[in-house]
């Protein structure tokens, strides 16, 4: 037949037949042993025990079952004709027609770069499909799973062989050609959910291509590490990234906050200059106005004028002083008095 010899349990044809023939002459055998001299069983009563066991034979001939987690795939000389749902069903015998029970609401769960040993209670490593080429010219060693499930019961049975194993390489071929476009620090560090997403995308595809009828749930990383021998070397790196990462974070906190001081001061010092050069240039303003109106009033009166300036220069020259005045008007015959306190008084 063209077709392959797909996942599915099979159900019809010779082997159970076989297995009844056998039963039911073991049956026979058994009862003639039980029977007062063993000379055999009645002829109505051999006939009914013959009957019911015939009727088991058609029902299983003529019927199959199909489980909550099956499809029915039913072929009629090989060629598959229809499908049919959880229960039981009636049918023509083996090898007429056939019926294939594929588990397709079960997800299934495929292993690359380890394998799960439940005996062991562990991890069984396969550095063959883990260690990967980057795009970087690194090797990296990853492990991961993929939860796929059967889309097209038909497609899965008939177009492809061996579907798991046709699942599990196209998988390890998705990984590898994504890694290959990849630098080893993204994978590392923030990228592992866009590599999943880039895998399960490009996983679908080619096996849509093919026409597997398989639908990929997910595909997790479970490990993304450099190989063991270089990892020391690879965390020291990740460290000294980490270092230069923190220091630059460090750095630009620093900088925001004293370039803005910077910039406070900097107007400070230029509102104060512009303060004092409009305090200054009124001050000038006020003593040019004062010096014309004085002048002004000079030219009307200039002994006088002149006089008053001069007294009001030594209000200002000796007002705010200790002052010790002698009269030199008042004769010979008053003798000057100068008082120490009042010359060491500051």
């Amino acid at each position: 037949m063209p077709w392959s010899n797909g996942g599915g349990r099979k159900s019809g044809g010779s082997p159970q037949h076989n297995d009844l023939e056998e039963l039911l002459k073991r049956g026979q055998d058994k009862l003639k042993q039980a029977m007062p001299g063993g000379t055999g069983l009645p002829g109505s009563f051999l006939f009914l025990i013959t009957l019911a066991i015939a009727a088991l034979i058609a029902f299983y001939a003529f019927t199959f079952r199909v489980d909550p987690d099956e499809l029915g795939v039913v072929m009629f000389f090989g060629k598959p004709v229809r499908t049919e749902p959880p229960g039981l069903h009636s049918r023509l015998p083996y090898p007429i027609v056939e019926v294939r029970l594929p588990k397709v609401t079960r997800q299934n769960i495929i292993e690359i770069g380890m394998r799960s040993d439940e005996l062991a209670r562990g991890v069984r490593l396969v550095p063959e499909e883990s260690l990967m080429l980057t795009g970087d010219e690194n090797i990296v060693d990853i492990n991961f799973i993929v939860f796929w499930r059967i889309k097209d019961a038909q497609k899965y049975l008939f177009n492809i062989q061996k579907p798991d194993v046709t699942v599990k390489e196209v998988a390890e071929s998705a990984m590898r050609d994504i890694v290959g476009q990849s630098n080893i620090q993204p994978l590392l560090t923030g990228e592992r959910q866009k590599t999943e997403q880039a895998v399960q995308k490009l996983m679908q595809e080619v096996l849509d291509s093919y026409g597997a009828g398989v639908s990929i749930d997910q595909v997790q990383l479970l490990k993304v590490d450099p190989p063991t021998q270089v990892i020391d070397a690879f965390r020291d790196v990740q460290a000294a990234r980490a270092d230069k990462e923190r220091l630059q974070n460090e750095a630009g906190i620093y900088a925001n906050k004293i370039v803005p001081e910077a910039r406070g001061e900097a107007e400070r010092i230029l509102q104060a200059a512009r303060a004092y050069k409009e305090q200054t240039v009124a001050e000038a303003t006020g003593q040019t106005a004062r010096f014309l109106q004085i002048y002004e009033e000079y030219k009307k009166a200039p002994e006088v004028t002149r006089k008053r300036i001069y007294l009001e220069t030594m209000e200002r020259v000796f007002g705010g002083t200790d002052k010790i005045i002698l009269d030199s008007r008042g004769g010979q015959r008053i003798v000057p008095f100068l008082s120490l306190e009042q010359v060491r008084k500051p």
